[in-house]
Parts: C-alpha cells; structure tokens; sequence
C-alpha cells in the first residue's frame, strides 16, 4: 500500500471513528431549581449547598457511569412560573434528575412539568427528587412514578408534635393553629384538626393567611393572644416563620410554639427567649447523631448543617445507593432504570434506615422532635439556644397511610 493510498484510509477510518478513542461517558446530570434571588434565597441557598455537598460525596467515591456527576443550576425566582420556565432549560441542557425543596407550590410544578415531558419523550424521562416539598397532594393527587419525596408531610410532623408534646406535659388542652394558605399550610391545618383527638386538645382557633406578603404579624399575635391557647400550631416556613417569631418576641407573647421549620436561620434571634420551650418536629437533629456528619459538613462548607440541609443530604445520598445497583457501562443513561433502583435503595443513618414506600414513592424516615433550650450541643443564631433532641420516631411509626388519591402508573 502507497504512503499516499495508506493516509486515505486513514482519514477514512478516522471519519468513521474507527481510530478514535473510547467514547466519553455520559455523565449524569442533576438540575438544582432553587430560589436564588427573592424572598425564599436563604432556603433556596440552602438547599443547593446541601445537594451539592451530597453531590460531591459521590463524586469523590468515584462519581457515576465512568464520569463526575455534573451539576446545573437554575434560580426559578420563588415562582412557579419561573421553576416551569427553568425547566425547560434544564431539559435543553440536558439534565436527568431534578432536584428542589423550597416551596411546595414549586414542587407541584415541577412534578408535573416532569409527568408531562416523561409522556411525550418516552425513553428519555427524567427524575424528580423532591427533598422540601411536603404538601401531601404530591403524594396523592399528583403522584407519578419519577417523582420521589424525601422528606415529611403535615401529618408526619404534627403527629410527632402531639405525642411527643403531650408525653412531656407541654401540650395542654387549647391550640391556635396558624398556617399559610396554600396546598401545605392547609394540610398542616388539617392534620392539627386530625390529631386533637389523640392530644386531647380542643383547636379555639385556625388562621390561614397569605403567603409571603404580609410584613407584620403583630395583628395575628394579639389574635392568638386573645384566644388564650396553651400551644401554637404552625407550618410557617420563610419570610412567614420569621416574621411570626418578631412579632412574638415583640410582644412578649408567652405561648409555647409546636412547629415544622423553627430551625430555619433567623428564627430563633429573631423570638429571642421566648423561644425557650418551644418545639420542632423534623428529619433530622444533628444533635441526635453522631458528630462525623455535622464536622465533616462544616469543613466543607462552613457551617454546621442545619434546617433542611441534613435531609436534603440524605435524599441525595438515598439516590447515591439506587446509583450503586445500575450499570450503564459508561453508555446512555436509563432514567427508568435508575428509578426503578431507587425505589428500592436503603440509606442507613445513625437515626434509623431511610427507605422508599413503592405504592407512592414516600421516603420512610425517622422525625425528631426537639425543644429548644439553652446549653445546646449546637447553639444557633449567635445564641446561648438551641434545639435539644426529646424524642426520635421511627419512620414506620411515623408514616401516614397512602392516599385513596395516588393511582401510580409504572412503566412498561
């Protein structure tokens, strides 16, 4: 063969890509659709600092089919028409899982902007693991077979309250209930009414107000000041929870607070001591583990984690062991595939196994109910406060029934 004949059939087999190297795996791609900007930044700042963390702990044991997992971020704005429009984007980008937890109207968006696309682009779906969003409608109603919730819903946390609360004669027999009124403040307020059976409590009053808008709460403390309640039911959350605790703290309001989100940021300077004695219910205290996790998490990002970080971890790496059961073989990358792996992964935390329920695609987690008290393992907000661990229940123990609602249809 001629040097000129043998450089033919070379460029030739180098356009058909005979010569070439291996072909790049295809990493797979995690969209983070958060609020960065508005009034929810904090929560979505959050939340993406956790995923990400989560993230990189796979990637530093080796990543996924052959590549690092790449991660996409999107500020959806605090909107649902901002979440649908990054969406989109994220689609174009070329993104397999979705991952989001601030707001629960976000996350109905979003769930259905992935049922949707999923039935038009058969074979190329993609996967939503909802690590905030706790209204049950998403669990019901909309629940689909790509979509995952990785963390608690109204009744989940109320009842951890009730008991927990009444067991410590903290409880008593009046609750004001005030919530916001969307999807999730409405379950919150119906899983009060629910559970006043169980707490031998009498609800003298429910308040469902707009959300994120109001800027002073000081009319809605001299409500729940009138009514004389020994506890105050809330599931407020943001700017909303925030302005809840001022208000209070203001006015000096004595009432023992029962919440969803007390340890959002801000929450506890903003009450001051007023907030002594008041509980959360939540997937997780720090407090209650052991110190690697909160240690490590600090020298990564800073900051011991806190609020909903720890369970957005804990989806995350939920979603690292289904990673574990599949093999693409640095090939395209089955999104079915992947779901159908993560309905059956266990995550074992050091409060108890996180698992998937198939029928609804409900995460089975412990919820821990804490008080806040001064001389805390971990003290927040530059305060001598913090919340001190009274009780872990099990997720079994913890677990509402599936709703009549949820009609999940599988694939294939």
């Amino acid at each position: 063969m001629t040097t000129k004949l043998l450089n033919t059939t070379c460029l030739t087999l180098l356009a058909a890509g005979l010569l070439a190297g291996p072909a790049a795996a295809e990493p797979l791609r995690i969209a983070i659709i958060e609020p960065f900007s508005g009034s929810q930044a904090s929560s979505g700042e959050l939340y993406a600092i956790a995923g990400k963390y989560g993230i990189e702990e796979i990637n530093e044991a080796g990543g996924f089919n052959g590549a690092p997992i790449e991660v996409l971020e999107y500020d959806n704005g605090g909107t649902t028409s901002g979440a649908a429009d990054k969406f989109k984007q994220a689609v174009a980008e070329g993104a397999h899982v979705i991952l989001q937890g601030s707001s629960s109207a976000i996350a109905g968006q979003l769930t259905e902007d992935v049922r949707k696309h999923n039935l038009r682009n058969p074979g190329n779906e993609i996967l939503f693991v909802n690590v905030g969003g706790e209204a049950l409608e998403l669990t019901g109603d909309k629940c689909q077979f790509y979509h995952f919730r990785f963390t608690t819903t109204a009744p989940m946390r109320v009842g951890a309250l009730v008991q927990a609360m009444k067991e410590a004669g903290d409880l008593g027999t009046r609750v004001y209930s005030i919530n916001q009124n969307y999807s999730w403040g409405q379950d919150m307020e119906a899983a009060i009414r629910a559970a006043a059976s169980q707490g031998g409590y009498a609800v003298v009053e429910a308040t469902l107000h707009d959300v994120n808008k109001i800027q002073d709460f000081a009319p809605y403390v001299a409500k729940i000041k009138a009514a004389e309640p020994d506890t105050v039911l809330t599931g407020n959350w943001s700017n909303d929870l925030l302005l809840l605790m001022k208000a209070t703290g203001d006015a000096g309001l004595d009432v023992r607070f029962g919440t969803a989100f007390l340890d959002q940021p801000g929450n506890i300077a903003n009450a001051g001591e007023t907030a002594l004695g008041h509980y959360l219910a939540s997937p997780y205290n720090i407090a209650a583990g052991e110190k690697a996790f909160p240690e490590a998490y600090k020298a990564k990002t800073g900051h011991y984690p806190m609020y909903m970080e720890p369970q957005a971890v804990n989806g995350v790496r939920t979603l690292g062991k289904a990673l574990e059961k599949v093999d693409f073989g640095g090939g395209e990358i089955d999104v079915t595939e992947i779901a159908l792996a993560l309905e059956d992964a266990t995550l074992e935390t050091d409060l108890g196994p996180i698992t998937i329920r198939k029928e609804d695609h409900q995460a089975v987690l412990p919820v821990v109910v804490s008080r806040v008290e001064k001389g805390a393992a971990y003290t927040v907000d530059g305060t001598d406060m913090g919340f001190v661990p009274i009780k872990v229940i099990p997720g079994p123990d913890a677990l509402y029934p599936v709703q009549d609602s949820c009609s999940m249809k599988r694939p294939g």
